[in-house]
Order: structure tokens, then C-alpha cells, then sequence
């Protein structure tokens, strides 16, 4: 192809490109999996927008003068003989190649084929099912991982995914001395990795780049002030108990991170093997951070100080990411404790009912039959159920089982009717009753738990505001005085009698 020809061709290109990330974000796909593949194909086609950006700059730098001598060989020779040349090696090259198929410009970066054929699904093929396409974590291969940690506490995979992202002994964490085993820096890398993954499956048009780079920024900060609790060089310290500890008497253990009851039982670990063990290793971290400074002047850390460093850096990521995708870690633990009530029929599915999706057109065109005339689905619900996250019915059992179908009205919340005990119950609690019980002039919310008429309310607000003036205790009554005959009496009633001479 031609030097102009195939400028022309790369800014033609861009422009379509153009129009086609225009067209995705015309469109708003109610789906998560559609707006997902969605985001999927605008970064793709970001991607070719650098890619040929690139090409076409090189073009116009010219390093190899090709373009200046094709444009020289248009402007001083004959154009119609140029032009009738570059015909001809066309001509040439389809006599060549007869059969070659001429490529559609206009419909490749269509998301629909002319004749209704639907593009193939990017995202069909990065998550799993658990994952439901990027609502939820599916973090079992790396609890798996973590149970299989020397000394680390058997925790649920529901516990695991409240505390993975703590990594203090007393969190599911294991001892700092313990963490520098190649065991455990192999899990935190694969538990940073899958979250990074995770993060650009679903967020695809987001410069994750720059956001990872800032947590390494982050993290330098603070290693080199020697910030980050876990890791902080140790300093040389023979005194043991400096920790603070539960009770007085309870001593606790530097070199085994260990608390004991007293000092006596404190003193008779002393000559334990784990103990010694866990003295030398903790000594020998002193030494590499007393020596951090001097060895950093030379060129380079302790060996100990470096896997530190390694395995900090790998924890703090880890914190970071989790922190990012703090919703859908929630998500995740909503959905492991509903599916912990479910059969695994039940289970499977909705898993089959998120996977199979109108993906032909003819499943596309039977769906869109079902829409009604706004384009909403028309959803098939002669029982009223409430709708699920994937917008269909909740299973009949499910309903009776959390009694929706019992209405609890409350005359606080301006006659706002609750579905179910537990929605009635957490109400309670809401900004909602809590605004409502302030307009009756009431207080002290925690007491008035299960009240939701106006009437029974004020009569308990009246008798508690009764029962504190009747138990407000008078300074006068508390202070007792003594007469000449020996009466004792109240201070207020002495005065009274000694103003009116009875005393």
C-alpha cells in the first residue's frame, strides 16, 4: 500500500472508531453482563485508537523519507502517469489474488451485524460463575490457600472474607516471624494478583495503572518513615512485657508475641525451645534494622529487611484493593450467606439462569416480544413476589419463609407499611422512625422499641419523664441533722423547724 494511501486509510479508520465508542456510550444496557462487554469493547477500541495514533505518527515523521519522495514524484512528474501507474499495480494485484474478499470498513466496528447477528461476548469468557460477572468475589482458591498456612486460624470462608485483608496475628493473620516463609509470600501475591485482576475485569475504561502506581507511591512513603505497624524495625529491647496486656498481672511475650497470665508462668517459658527459637529470630531482625541505616549507605538493605519489605508491599496492596472494592466485598458476603440457605438445585440454578443469556437472534427476538411498549420485560408475577438482583421473582418459599407477605404498619412513620418481621424489626433503627419519634418530642429512641402508635409512645415518654422527676434526688433529703434530743431529720426539715422555733 501506498505511503498516502494507507495515511488516508489510518485517518479514516480513527474517525470510525470514533463513531463506533460513541455509539457504546449512546447506548445504556440494563444488564450488568451487557454493560460490562460494553466497557470491554470501548477499551479495546481505545486501544486501537493508540495503536494506530502511533502508526500515523510515524508516518508523518517520515524517518525513512518514503512520504516526501511520493509526494515529490506527484508534484513534478506527469499526475496522470503516476495515477494510471498505481492503477495499473491494483489491477495486478486483484489478478493475483481473484478471490481475495473485500472487507466491509463500515460495519467492522458495528456492535450488530446487518443482518442481526450479534457480536460475541468479551466477558462470557473472564469471569466464573461465582463472580456473576463482577459482582461478587470468588476468593475460595485463595482460602484454600490460607488454610493451608502453617499456624493460621481455621476461619469460614464467610470469616475469611471479613478479615483477608487484616493481616494481624489476631485476625486470621500469621506471626510476623512466620510471614517471611515462601508459603506465605506465594498466597499474598496470588491474593494481590487476583484482586488487581478483578479490579481491570471491572473496570475496564478506569487507568488502573495510575491507581496501582499511587498505592506503591503510598507505600514507599511509609516504609521509608517506618509507618506501617506490622513491619516497623525492631529496636533492641531485654525487658519483656512492654506490651500492653490485658490485666496487671498478665506479661506479654516480645519474641513470641504471646500473652501469659504472670510473670511466674511468664518466667518458666523462658527456657522453651520455641521460645529460644523465637528470641534468636527476633534478634536477628534487630540487628538487620539497627544495621538498615548503615547497609542502605552501602547500597542495599539485610537480606531479612528485604523480604520484609517484599511481603509488606504485597500486604498493603492487598489492603488498598480491598478498600477500593469495598461494595462489592459486601456484595460478597450478602450473597455467600444467602446461598448458604439455598439447595444446591437452587443454586445451579441460578447460576444457569445468569449464564444463559439470549445470546443467537433468535432468543434476542423472543425477548424483545416479551418487552412491553417502553422497552421494559414484561415479568410473568401473578403472586406480587419481590424481585431478586436479577429482576425476577424471589422463589415462593423464600417468601414464606421471611413472612413478605405480612404487612406491619407503623403510625410513627407516618403510616409506612413494612413487609416482614425483619424489615419491620431493622426499622426501628432508620432514619425514618427515629425522625418521627423527634417530632413527638421524644429523645431517648432506644427505649421505644416495638411502640408504633403516637398514643402508646406519649404515654411512655410521659411515664419515664414522671419517673425520673419522682427519682431526682433532692440535696436536702440527702444531708441528715440531729437535734439537742437526738431526732435525726432531713437538712431542709431542721432549718424549717429551727426558723419556726420548734427546736
Amino acid at each position: 500500500m501506498l505511503v498516502l494511501e494507507e495515511q488516508r486509510y489510518i485517518h479514516e479508520d480513527l474517525e470510525r472508531i470514533e463513531q463506533a465508542i460513541a455509539d457504546r456510550i449512546a447506548d445504556e444496557p440494563r444488564h450488568i453482563r451487557d454493560r460490562l462487554n460494553r466497557d470491554h469493547e470501548i477499551e479495546q477500541l481505545l486501544s486501537q485508537v493508540q495503536s494506530q495514533s502511533k502508526s500515523l505518527i510515524d508516518i508523518y515523521n517520515d524517518e525513512n523519507k518514503s512520504r516526501a519522495q511520493e509526494i515529490q514524484r506527484i508534484g513534478t512528474g506527469d499526475p496522470f502517469e503516476e495515477f494510471y501507474r498505481q492503477l495499473k499495480e491494483v489491477r495486478d494485484h486483484h489478478a493475483r489474488y481473484p478471490n481475495e474478499p473485500a472487507e466491509n470498513s463500515e460495519q467492522r466496528y458495528k456492535a450488530k451485524r446487518p443482518d442481526g447477528e450479534l457480536m460475541p461476548y468479551i466477558v462470557d469468557s473472564l469471569f466464573s460463575g461465582e463472580e456473576a460477572y463482577g459482582r461478587f468475589f470468588d476468593l475460595n482458591t485463595c482460602h484454600e490457600a490460607f488454610l493451608n498456612l502453617p499456624n493460621a486460624r481455621r476461619l469460614t470462608y464467610l470469616q475469611y472474607l471479613e478479615f483477608f485483608d487484616n493481616f494481624a496475628p489476631g485476625y486470621g493473620g500469621v506471626k510476623r516471624g512466620e510471614k517471611l516463609t515462601d508459603q506465605y509470600f506465594k498466597y499474598v501475591g496470588e491474593l494481590a494478583s487476583y484482586l488487581e485482576s478483578f479490579m481491570r475485569r471491572t473496570k475496564p475504561l478506569e487507568n488502573i495503572e495510575k491507581i496501582l502506581s499511587s498505592f506503591d507511591k503510598e507505600f514507599e512513603v511509609a516504609w521509608d518513615k517506618d509507618e506501617l505497624p506490622e513491619w516497623q524495625a525492631e529496636k533492641p529491647n531485654t525487658e519483656g512485657g512492654s506490651k500492653a496486656t490485658s490485666t496487671a498481672e498478665a506479661v506479654f511475650c516480645e519474641d513470641c508475641e504471646k500473652e501469659f497470665k504472670n510473670e511466674n508462668v511468664y518466667k518458666n517459658h523462658l527456657n522453651g525451645r520455641k521460645h529460644i527459637k523465637a528470641a534468636e529470630a527476633r534478634k536477628q531482625r534487630q540487628q538487620d534494622g539497627s544495621g538498615g541505616k548503615l547497609a542502605s549507605t552501602k547500597g542495599g538493605f539485610s537480606a531479612t529487611r528485604l523480604k520484609e519489605r517484599a511481603v509488606a508491599e504485597r500486604e498493603f496492596r492487598v489492603k488498598r484493593l480491598a478498600s477500593a472494592m469495598s461494595t462489592e466485598r459486601g456484595d460478597t458476603r450478602v450473597n455467600v450467606e444467602r446461598k448458604q440457605g439455598m439447595t444446591e438445585r437452587e443454586r445451579q440454578q441460578e447460576l444457569d439462569n445468569l449464564l444463559n443469556m439470549s445470546d443467537t437472534p433468535q432468543q434476542a427476538a423472543a425477548d424483545d416480544e416479551g418487552e412491553d411498549e417502553d422497552g421494559e420485560e414484561k415479568i410473568y408475577n401473578p403472586l406480587k413476589l419481590p424481585l431478586a438482583w436479577d429482576g425476577k421473582p424471589i422463589p415462593f418459599w423464600l417468601y414464606r419463609l421471611h413472612g413478605l407477605g405480612v404487612e406491619f404498619p407503623c403510625e410513627i412513620c407516618g403510616n409506612f407499611v413494612y413487609m416482614g418481621r425483619r424489615a419491620f424489626d431493622k426499622h426501628f433503627n432508620e432514619a425514618r422512625h427515629i425522625y418521627g419519634l423527634k417530632c413527638l418530642g421524644i429523645n431517648n429512641t432506644s427505649l421505644f422499641r416495638d411502640i408504633t402508635q403516637i398514643e402508646e409512645a406519649m404515654k411512655l415518654w410521659e411515664k419515664i419523664q414522671r419517673e425520673q422527676k419522682r427519682t431526682t434526688v433532692d440535696d436536702g433529703s440527702v444531708v441528715q441533722m440531729e437535734d439537742g434530743d437526738g431526732n435525726v431529720m432531713p437538712e431542709k426539715v431542721y432549718y424549717d423547724l429551727q426558723k419556726q422555733g420548734l427546736l
